[in-house]
Protein backbone atom coordinates (compact mmCIF):
# COMPACT_ATOMS: atom_id res chain seq x y z
CA UNK A 1 0.00 0.00 0.00
CA UNK A 2 1.07 3.71 -1.04
CA UNK A 3 -0.23 6.77 -0.04
CA UNK A 4 -2.13 6.99 -2.73
CA UNK A 5 -4.18 3.89 -1.92
CA UNK A 6 -7.44 4.17 -2.23
CA UNK A 7 -9.37 4.48 1.09
CA UNK A 8 -9.64 1.44 3.33
CA UNK A 9 -13.31 -0.21 3.41
CA UNK A 10 -13.06 -2.75 6.05
CA UNK A 11 -14.20 -2.49 9.16
CA UNK A 12 -11.98 -2.51 12.70
CA UNK A 13 -12.07 -5.74 14.47
CA UNK A 14 -14.20 -4.33 17.17
CA UNK A 15 -14.86 -1.53 19.35
CA UNK A 16 -15.03 -0.97 22.97
CA UNK A 17 -17.46 1.41 24.96
CA UNK A 18 -17.06 4.46 25.87
CA UNK A 19 -15.06 4.79 29.43
CA UNK A 20 -14.30 7.83 31.47
CA UNK A 21 -11.12 9.60 30.11
CA UNK A 22 -8.17 11.10 31.89
CA UNK A 23 -9.08 14.63 31.27
CA UNK A 24 -11.47 14.25 33.79
CA UNK A 25 -15.25 15.44 33.50
CA UNK A 26 -17.08 15.80 30.85
CA UNK A 27 -14.44 13.50 28.08
CA UNK A 28 -14.76 9.55 27.51
CA UNK A 29 -12.58 7.73 25.42
CA UNK A 30 -13.66 4.56 23.40
CA UNK A 31 -11.18 2.05 22.06
CA UNK A 32 -11.22 0.85 18.40
CA UNK A 33 -9.50 -2.52 17.66
CA UNK A 34 -7.73 -2.70 14.93
CA UNK A 35 -6.21 -5.95 14.82
CA UNK A 36 -3.05 -7.03 13.48
CA UNK A 37 -0.36 -4.38 12.25
CA UNK A 38 0.81 -3.69 8.99
CA UNK A 39 4.14 -2.33 10.41
CA UNK A 40 5.00 -6.19 12.75
CA UNK A 41 3.99 -4.57 15.72
CA UNK A 42 1.12 -7.12 16.80
CA UNK A 43 -2.51 -5.88 17.74
CA UNK A 44 -3.18 -2.33 17.43
CA UNK A 45 -5.73 0.22 18.68
CA UNK A 46 -6.55 3.63 18.02
CA UNK A 47 -8.64 5.83 20.83
CA UNK A 48 -11.52 8.18 20.10
CA UNK A 49 -11.94 10.62 22.67
CA UNK A 50 -15.37 12.96 23.28
CA UNK A 51 -16.63 16.09 25.27
CA UNK A 52 -19.65 15.80 25.99
CA UNK A 53 -22.36 18.31 25.44
CA UNK A 54 -24.53 19.90 28.05
CA UNK A 55 -27.64 17.63 28.58
CA UNK A 56 -29.70 20.13 27.93
CA UNK A 57 -28.13 21.51 24.93
CA UNK A 58 -30.09 20.98 21.33
CA UNK A 59 -29.42 18.99 18.60
CA UNK A 60 -25.43 19.78 16.95
CA UNK A 61 -24.91 22.38 14.40
CA UNK A 62 -22.52 20.02 13.27
CA UNK A 63 -19.34 17.63 14.74
CA UNK A 64 -15.88 17.54 14.89
CA UNK A 65 -13.07 15.13 14.68
CA UNK A 66 -9.48 16.51 15.81
CA UNK A 67 -6.23 14.73 14.96
CA UNK A 68 -2.87 15.52 16.99
CA UNK A 69 0.65 15.81 15.68
CA UNK A 70 3.81 13.89 16.01
CA UNK A 71 4.84 13.13 19.59
CA UNK A 72 1.42 14.73 20.31
CA UNK A 73 -2.30 13.43 21.63
CA UNK A 74 -5.24 15.03 22.51
CA UNK A 75 -5.58 17.37 25.61
CA UNK A 76 -6.21 20.46 24.38
CA UNK A 77 -9.78 20.72 26.69
CA UNK A 78 -10.17 24.30 25.67
CA UNK A 79 -10.55 23.61 21.90
CA UNK A 80 -13.16 21.30 22.54
CA UNK A 81 -15.06 23.01 24.93
CA UNK A 82 -14.78 26.17 22.56
CA UNK A 83 -16.49 24.43 19.49
CA UNK A 84 -19.10 22.47 22.08
CA UNK A 85 -20.03 25.95 23.17
CA UNK A 86 -20.66 27.31 19.70
CA UNK A 87 -23.18 23.59 19.13
CA UNK A 88 -20.29 21.51 17.60
CA UNK A 89 -20.48 17.74 18.81
CA UNK A 90 -16.24 17.62 19.81
CA UNK A 91 -14.40 14.40 19.19
CA UNK A 92 -10.20 13.43 19.24
CA UNK A 93 -8.68 11.04 17.44
CA UNK A 94 -5.28 9.47 19.45
CA UNK A 95 -4.03 7.22 16.50
CA UNK A 96 -2.27 4.07 16.52
CA UNK A 97 0.65 3.87 18.61
CA UNK A 98 0.13 7.78 20.08
CA UNK A 99 -0.82 8.61 23.66
CA UNK A 100 -3.57 6.78 24.77
CA UNK A 101 -3.30 4.13 21.92
CA UNK A 102 0.48 3.39 22.88
CA UNK A 103 0.98 -0.56 23.41
CA UNK A 104 3.53 -1.89 25.48
CA UNK A 105 6.66 -2.62 22.96
CA UNK A 106 5.26 -0.90 20.22
CA UNK A 107 7.22 1.94 18.17
CA UNK A 108 5.91 5.76 19.02
CA UNK A 109 3.72 7.04 16.16
CA UNK A 110 5.63 4.81 13.54
CA UNK A 111 3.49 3.73 10.94
CA UNK A 112 4.98 2.62 7.14
CA UNK A 113 2.20 4.46 4.99
CA UNK A 114 0.13 7.16 6.22
CA UNK A 115 -2.93 5.46 4.25
CA UNK A 116 -2.54 3.19 7.30
CA UNK A 117 -4.32 5.29 9.08
CA UNK A 118 -7.61 5.13 6.60
CA UNK A 119 -8.87 2.58 9.31
CA UNK A 120 -9.11 3.99 12.34
CA UNK A 121 -10.22 7.07 10.51
CA UNK A 122 -13.16 5.61 8.77
CA UNK A 123 -14.21 4.48 11.54
CA UNK A 124 -14.19 7.14 13.55
CA UNK A 125 -15.99 9.25 11.01
CA UNK A 126 -18.72 6.19 10.89
CA UNK A 127 -18.99 6.55 14.93
CA UNK A 128 -19.50 10.52 14.76
CA UNK A 129 -21.94 9.89 11.90
CA UNK A 130 -24.21 7.30 14.02
CA UNK A 131 -23.73 9.36 17.21
CA UNK A 132 -25.00 12.73 15.83
CA UNK A 133 -26.07 12.15 12.72
CA UNK A 134 -24.23 15.78 11.56
CA UNK A 135 -21.83 16.64 9.36
CA UNK A 136 -18.02 16.31 10.36
CA UNK A 137 -15.61 19.45 10.25
CA UNK A 138 -12.06 17.66 10.41
CA UNK A 139 -9.30 19.38 12.26
CA UNK A 140 -5.17 19.10 11.51
CA UNK A 141 -2.17 19.77 13.44
CA UNK A 142 0.93 19.48 12.16
CA UNK A 143 1.62 15.96 10.84
CA UNK A 144 -2.37 15.30 11.24
CA UNK A 145 -2.92 18.31 9.12
CA UNK A 146 -0.89 16.28 6.37
CA UNK A 147 -2.58 12.90 7.23
CA UNK A 148 -6.31 14.72 7.12
CA UNK A 149 -5.94 16.22 3.56
CA UNK A 150 -4.98 12.63 2.00
CA UNK A 151 -7.24 11.02 3.69
CA UNK A 152 -10.05 13.34 2.63
CA UNK A 153 -8.46 12.89 -0.78
CA UNK A 154 -8.76 9.24 -0.87
CA UNK A 155 -12.49 9.59 0.29
CA UNK A 156 -13.20 12.17 -2.57
CA UNK A 157 -11.88 9.71 -4.93
CA UNK A 158 -13.60 6.68 -3.20
CA UNK A 159 -16.78 5.33 -4.96
CA UNK A 160 -19.96 7.81 -3.63
CA UNK A 161 -17.66 10.71 -2.55
CA UNK A 162 -17.40 9.77 0.97
CA UNK A 163 -16.68 13.34 1.94
CA UNK A 164 -20.20 14.16 2.29
CA UNK A 165 -20.21 13.60 5.43
CA UNK A 166 -17.62 16.01 6.09
CA UNK A 167 -18.46 19.90 6.27
CA UNK A 168 -14.67 21.70 6.19
CA UNK A 169 -11.16 21.04 6.81
CA UNK A 170 -9.54 23.32 9.57
CA UNK A 171 -5.49 23.09 9.52
CA UNK A 172 -3.34 24.47 12.75
CA UNK A 173 0.49 24.72 10.76
CA UNK A 174 0.23 21.18 8.83
CA UNK A 175 3.52 20.12 7.69
CA UNK A 176 3.43 19.87 3.91
CA UNK A 177 7.10 20.11 3.37
CA UNK A 178 10.37 18.69 5.07
CA UNK A 179 11.92 21.63 6.82
CA UNK A 180 15.71 22.50 6.79
CA UNK A 181 17.98 22.90 4.08
CA UNK A 182 17.11 22.27 0.10
CA UNK A 183 19.12 19.29 -0.18
CA UNK A 184 16.82 17.66 2.49
CA UNK A 185 14.54 17.75 0.29
CA UNK A 186 16.17 16.43 -3.21
CA UNK A 187 19.63 14.28 -2.33
CA UNK A 188 18.18 13.80 1.65
CA UNK A 189 15.17 12.21 0.30
CA UNK A 190 16.11 10.29 -1.92
CA UNK A 191 18.52 8.53 0.44
CA UNK A 192 15.65 8.53 3.14
CA UNK A 193 13.23 6.76 0.47
CA UNK A 194 16.19 4.13 0.33
CA UNK A 195 17.12 3.68 3.51
CA UNK A 196 13.79 3.18 4.67
CA UNK A 197 12.91 0.39 2.81
CA UNK A 198 15.45 -1.67 4.37
CA UNK A 199 16.05 0.00 7.84
CA UNK A 200 12.54 1.11 8.33
CA UNK A 201 13.33 1.03 12.47
CA UNK A 202 16.52 2.90 12.47
CA UNK A 203 16.40 6.32 14.02
CA UNK A 204 17.69 9.46 12.29
CA UNK A 205 20.97 11.03 14.15
CA UNK A 206 18.94 14.09 14.82
CA UNK A 207 19.95 16.18 17.65
CA UNK A 208 17.43 16.73 19.96
CA UNK A 209 15.62 20.01 20.91
CA UNK A 210 13.62 20.59 23.95
CA UNK A 211 12.77 24.44 22.78
CA UNK A 212 9.18 23.73 21.94
CA UNK A 213 8.51 21.58 24.63
CA UNK A 214 9.94 23.56 27.38
CA UNK A 215 7.20 26.51 25.88
CA UNK A 216 4.45 25.05 26.73
CA UNK A 217 4.41 22.95 29.65
CA UNK A 218 3.59 24.24 32.94
CA UNK A 219 5.99 22.75 35.11
CA UNK A 220 8.69 24.58 32.59
CA UNK A 221 8.05 27.81 30.98
CA UNK A 222 4.60 26.95 29.29
CA UNK A 223 0.98 26.94 31.03
CA UNK A 224 -0.16 23.40 29.75
CA UNK A 225 -0.66 20.83 31.66
CA UNK A 226 -0.15 17.27 29.52
CA UNK A 227 1.34 13.82 30.05
CA UNK A 228 4.85 13.68 29.32
CA UNK A 229 5.40 10.60 28.47
CA UNK A 230 2.75 11.17 25.70
CA UNK A 231 4.43 13.83 24.52
CA UNK A 232 7.98 14.11 25.60
CA UNK A 233 9.46 17.82 25.99
CA UNK A 234 12.19 16.76 23.36
CA UNK A 235 10.32 14.88 20.91
CA UNK A 236 10.25 10.74 20.51
CA UNK A 237 12.97 9.21 18.02
CA UNK A 238 12.43 10.07 14.28
CA UNK A 239 12.46 6.71 12.23
CA UNK A 240 13.57 6.35 9.14
CA UNK A 241 10.24 4.49 7.43
CA UNK A 242 8.25 6.73 9.69
CA UNK A 243 10.08 9.98 7.50
CA UNK A 244 9.53 7.68 4.45
CA UNK A 245 5.77 7.72 4.79
CA UNK A 246 5.77 11.32 5.48
CA UNK A 247 7.76 11.92 2.59
CA UNK A 248 5.50 9.96 0.25
CA UNK A 249 2.63 12.10 1.92
CA UNK A 250 4.32 15.18 1.31
CA UNK A 251 5.43 14.09 -2.54
CA UNK A 252 1.38 13.17 -2.82
CA UNK A 253 0.25 16.52 -1.61
CA UNK A 254 2.57 18.22 -4.39
CA UNK A 255 1.21 16.63 -7.08
CA UNK A 256 -2.41 18.03 -5.96
CA UNK A 257 -4.84 16.97 -3.99
CA UNK A 258 -8.90 17.33 -3.87
CA UNK A 259 -10.24 17.27 -0.99
CA UNK A 260 -13.72 18.43 -1.91
CA UNK A 261 -14.48 20.55 1.01
CA UNK A 262 -13.34 24.11 1.72
CA UNK A 263 -10.80 24.91 3.75
CA UNK A 264 -8.95 27.02 6.88
CA UNK A 265 -5.31 27.27 7.45
CA UNK A 266 -3.48 28.65 10.52
CA UNK A 267 -0.06 29.40 10.54
CA UNK A 268 2.51 31.03 12.72
CA UNK A 269 4.07 34.29 10.53
CA UNK A 270 7.44 33.22 11.65
CA UNK A 271 9.90 30.94 12.08
CA UNK A 272 12.48 30.35 14.75
CA UNK A 273 14.32 26.99 15.54
CA UNK A 274 16.05 27.13 18.60
CA UNK A 275 17.84 23.96 20.51
CA UNK A 276 16.91 25.69 23.73
CA UNK A 277 13.67 27.59 24.41
CA UNK A 278 14.08 31.33 24.65
CA UNK A 279 11.50 34.43 24.50
CA UNK A 280 11.61 33.99 20.61
CA UNK A 281 10.12 30.47 20.69
CA UNK A 282 6.85 32.05 22.00
CA UNK A 283 6.19 34.22 19.25
CA UNK A 284 7.19 31.66 16.33
CA UNK A 285 7.03 28.28 14.97
CA UNK A 286 10.03 26.86 16.53
CA UNK A 287 9.17 22.96 14.24
CA UNK A 288 7.89 23.95 11.19
CA UNK A 289 8.78 26.24 8.80
CA UNK A 290 5.83 28.60 7.63
CA UNK A 291 7.31 29.50 4.15
CA UNK A 292 7.06 25.89 3.00
CA UNK A 293 3.73 25.64 4.58
CA UNK A 294 2.88 28.66 2.49
CA UNK A 295 4.19 27.82 -0.58
CA UNK A 296 2.15 24.29 -0.91
CA UNK A 297 -0.93 25.46 0.93
CA UNK A 298 -2.73 25.83 -2.53
CA UNK A 299 -2.00 22.17 -3.14
CA UNK A 300 -5.49 21.07 -1.02
CA UNK A 301 -7.70 21.38 -4.25
CA UNK A 302 -10.62 23.47 -2.97
CA UNK A 303 -11.50 26.83 -2.16
CA UNK A 304 -8.75 27.27 1.02
CA UNK A 305 -8.39 30.61 3.39
CA UNK A 306 -4.96 31.05 4.61
CA UNK A 307 -4.47 32.62 8.30
CA UNK A 308 -0.99 33.95 9.51
CA UNK A 309 -1.07 34.71 13.10
CA UNK A 310 1.04 37.27 14.19
CA UNK A 311 3.24 36.06 17.12
CA UNK A 312 1.50 31.90 17.34
CA UNK A 313 3.23 28.82 17.92
CA UNK A 314 3.49 26.30 16.12
CA UNK A 315 0.19 25.24 17.92
CA UNK A 316 -1.23 27.86 17.37
CA UNK A 317 -4.36 26.98 19.73
CA UNK A 318 -1.32 26.77 22.24
CA UNK A 319 0.07 30.49 21.57
CA UNK A 320 0.11 32.82 24.72
CA UNK A 321 -3.15 34.72 25.31
CA UNK A 322 -3.12 37.39 22.26
CA UNK A 323 -2.94 35.25 19.39
CA UNK A 324 -4.53 32.35 20.58
CA UNK A 325 -7.53 34.68 20.87
CA UNK A 326 -7.10 35.76 16.99
CA UNK A 327 -6.69 31.83 15.98
CA UNK A 328 -10.18 31.66 17.45
CA UNK A 329 -11.96 34.64 16.43
CA UNK A 330 -10.27 33.49 12.84
CA UNK A 331 -11.65 29.81 13.37
CA UNK A 332 -15.24 31.41 14.46
CA UNK A 333 -15.27 33.87 11.70
CA UNK A 334 -14.87 31.01 9.06
CA UNK A 335 -16.70 28.69 10.68
CA UNK A 336 -19.30 31.25 10.39
CA UNK A 337 -19.29 31.83 6.98
CA UNK A 338 -18.92 27.55 6.20
CA UNK A 339 -22.55 27.22 7.96
CA UNK A 340 -23.57 29.49 4.51
CA UNK A 341 -21.43 28.35 2.15
CA UNK A 342 -23.07 26.14 -0.77
CA UNK A 343 -20.57 25.12 -3.20
CA UNK A 344 -21.24 25.62 -6.90
CA UNK A 345 -22.73 22.96 -9.03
Amino acid sequence: MTNESPAGTSAPGGTGTWQPDVLGDGYEYRTLDLGDDPDGEGDIVATLVRHLPDPAAPAPAGAVLYLHGFTDYFFQRHVAEHLTARGHRFYALDLRKCGRSLRPGQTPHFIGDLAYYDRELNESLRIIGAETGAPVLVMGHSTGGLVAPLWLDRLNRSAGGATAAVSGLVLNSPWFDLQGPAYFRTVGTQLINTVGRFRAMSTLPLSKSSAYGDSLHHSLSGEWDYDLDWKPRDGFPVRIGWLRAIRMGQARLHRGLDIGVPALLLRSKLTEFAREYGPAVDVADAVLDVAQIQRWSGCLGDRTTIVPIDGARHDVFLSAEAPRTEAFQELDSWLDWLASYRPRG
